[in-house]
């Protein structure tokens, strides 16, 4: 495995990796290290030590030497001019009418190098702006824009909690933070509530967001309906911290349950997506109040169709049979027509028709809602019958 020794740079927390090469370093101990920008002075955050390959990304730059004191001199004298640099340049940045805010300046241990870090809302055209500082320092000027985030973490300040800012003290680097994670854990979403120094959502969001997740999974959300050992009840406040739950019984007294009083009941809402347990059979049994809940609640759709389609068929049958009445000459009462729901009867028959009686009661019921229809056969009879009459009374 590879020899490294980790570093970190002033003003910051994330630590980097070097290869010491023969060096023995101790914490704490400022070096001078190779990077993109240059050769900078660190100070080393843990002593060289073996480390898997999988946590060393990118090429591993080397520990060049161990800084002097006239190196940590000289460094400490070019520090106590930042202050008055940011002065000058955000001067030159007012008279150029730029629309940049200098938020931070760093020079390297040996003055070589300025670097300005600056805010922006929109690009900015600062090449004249940098040969302008350039003449003014006398050194090689680099401007950098950056977010709001990293202005935090430079600046530095006290949070909300009334400790330093993390990511100024020992936050490597910026984690995604949503709204939702402050909803999952119950806390306002006032923004005032929720958002740090740099006006984005808090960065300790997500040191519980894991936590609150496992947590909620194990319970029921509130408003659903579970069943318990003392019958069904409605969840109405889940505790996080306290990994319990406050249920409401048909009572209206409530209770407070573990994770483990509540192993194995199921929500009662899942029964109406179909699913079957014992259990919620159970609870079903007991919230209906009756034996034969779960006959009620599994009868099929096709029960109602099938009385339906029995109904379609007695009415059909009830038709044939008038209509074989009147080839007979015989003409049944009319009789108001009544709603299927009032339990109307079968109209009566006449002239030594068949007895009701033997019917199905849909027989009955579809009789009842429909007055029984003239034979075709009989209105011919009766109309060749008038034309004859008419007919005799014209040869008389």
């Amino acid at each position: 495995m590879p020899v490294v020794c980790s570093v970190r740079f002033r003003g910051g927390a994330k630590v980097y990796h070097f290869d010491p090469g023969e060096l023995s370093l101790r914490t704490d101990q400022y070096v001078i290290v190779s990077t993109a920008r240059g050769d900078e002075m660190a100070q080393v955050a843990e002593p060289p030590r073996e480390v898997p390959e999988t946590e060393i990304v990118g090429e591993l730059k080397p520990i060049l030497r161990i800084a002097s004191p006239a190196d940590v001199s000289r460094a400490e004298q070019f520090h106590s001019r930042e202050a008055e640099a940011i002065v000058q340049c955000q001067e030159r940045i007012t008279q150029a009418q730029l629309e940049m805010k200098i938020v931070s300046a760093e020079y390297s241990y040996d003055g070589s190098r300025l670097t300005f870090y600056f805010t922006a809302e929109n690009r900015v055209d600062f090449r004249a702006l940098v040969r302008d500082l350039a003449r003014t320092f006398r050194a090689r000027i680099d401007l950098r824009q950056i977010g709001v985030r990293d202005e935090a973490r430079l600046v530095g300040g006290l949070g909300p909690c009334g400790r330093p800012l993390c990511c100024s003290t020992w936050l490597n680097q910026f984690s995604p933070v949503s709204i939702r994670m402050a909803k999952q854990q119950n806390l306002p979403l006032s923004p005032m509530e929720i958002s740090g120094l740099c006006g984005r959502l808090l960065c300790c969001l997500t040191y519980e967001n894991d936590y609150y997740s496992h947590i909620r999974g194990l319970f029921p959300r509130v408003g659903r309906t579970v069943d318990t050992p003392l019958g069904p009840a409605k969840v109405i406040k889940v505790s996080v911290l306290r990994e319990t739950v406050t249920l409401l019984f048909e009572d209206g007294s409530t209770m407070e349950m573990t994770a483990d009083q509540l192993s194995g009941a199921e929500p009662i809402a899942a029964r109406e997506a179909g699913v079957e347990s014992g259990v919620l059979e159970d609870s079903l049994r007991r919230v209906t109040g009756s034996g034969d809940g779960h006959a009620r609640h599994s009868e099929p759709r096709s029960a109602s169709q099938g009385r339906t389609s029995e109904g379609g068929h007695a009415r059909s049958g009830q038709q044939h049979e008038t209509q074989h009445q009147g080839t007979q000459g015989a003409r049944p009462r009319r009789r108001p027509s009544q709603h299927r729901g009032e339990g109307a009867h079968a109209p009566q028959q006449q002239n030594g028709g068949a007895s009701p009686q033997h019917k199905a009661p849909a027989e009955e019921a579809a009789t009842g809602t429909q007055a029984p229809r003239r034979s075709g056969r009989s209105r011919r009879r009766r109309r060749s019958r008038a034309n004859a009459s008419t007919e005799g009374n014209t040869n008389g």
